[in-house]
């Protein structure tokens, strides 16, 4: 396979050039700004600042609220991971399956990717009002009285159900591709050997799907922590006094709200640092234990 070269350096930096001023400009400036910003504390009118060394995060990590944040925003993530992708899987499955109105089934299942977080999570508003939410009504013909945005697990099951439902048209879409990648006669073998269709879907189709799998879990993990602010902004209402949310969310009502600058800027860089370990953990560990074919 021939490889395209360049004789000289200049025209590939000068290809770079746009996308490498954008990252500096939109990346590495905010990013050195907000680690200057964490050793001090900051003036939010701008009149001035003081030196706190590791006093900010010393506060964060004596901080129970941010603690609870934290374990919450990883409940959160793993939830949504684990329901986004297990459903999506099912569906894919189902849809490799269906011959008639194959195409139209597979449409109405993707409809959902258009829908951007904060417009799912209006919808999840409608959804879960109190007054006569579908999923509210539904509730209460078991008794059950689902109250969003005052009861504090309430409105964290409705943030797990809209993510995962917003994300399922993602997973489902490459799980598909990579269901209908594997070739015909890998699955006549497999018929063959076993009649088991369970069996053959774990012993032979999922470790194909590995490689789709792993990046989807990358992808998930990333939308979850990261992706589901507009979400969570809107099914607060703005108003998140003793409701769950997330460190991404926290970042945002700390800074903006609090004006505490110093403090969302130390968040911040944990959440660098965050992102940072998680990029190692994928191509250093998990990747290593994935064969591409």
């Amino acid at each position: 396979m021939k490889r395209a070269g360049f004789n000289q350096v200049s025209l590939p930096l000068l290809l770079l050039f746009p996308q490498l001023v954008i990252i500096a400009i939109f990346f590495y400036w905010p990013a050195v700004q907000a680690v200057k910003s964490s050793f001090f504390l900051e003036d939010p009118f701008g009149f001035g600042s003081t030196f706190v060394g590791m006093g900010n995060y010393l506060d964060l990590l004596a901080s129970e609220q941010y603690v609870k944040v934290a374990v919450f925003t990883v409940g959160f993530t793993g939830l949504v991971t684990f329901l986004s992708l297990s459903i999506a899987l099912l569906l894919a499955v189902k849809a490799d399956k269906v011959i008639r109105g194959a195409r139209a089934y597979r449409t109405l299942l993707m409809w959902v990717y258009a829908v951007a977080p904060p417009v799912a999570g209006f919808l999840g508003v409608m959804t879960f009002y109190q007054g006569n939410g579908p999923m509210t009504e539904f509730l209460s013909m078991f008794g059950y009285e689902f109250r969003l945005g005052v009861k504090y697990y309430d409105t964290a099951a409705a943030m797990v159900a809209v993510a995962t439902w917003n994300h399922i048209p993602v997973n489902f879409i490459f799980f598909l591709s990579g269901l209908q990648s594997i070739p015909q006669s890998v699955k006549e073998a497999a018929m063959i050997d076993n009649r088991s269709g369970t069996r053959r879907f774990w012993d032979i189709t999922f470790p194909l799907l590995a490689p789709t799998a792993f990046f989807l879990l990358i992808i998930n993990i990333t939308y979850a922590l990261f992706d589901t602010f507009g979400m969570i902004d809107a099914l607060v209402k703005g108003e998140p006094g003793n409701n769950p949310m997330t460190l991404v969310y926290k970042v945002y009502v700390d800074g903006f709200r609090g004006n505490d600058l110093g403090g969302s800027s130390a968040q911040s860089v944990i959440l660098m640092v965050l992102v940072l370990l998680l990029t190692v953990f994928q191509f250093r560990v998990m990747d290593r234990r994935i064969h591409y074919t």
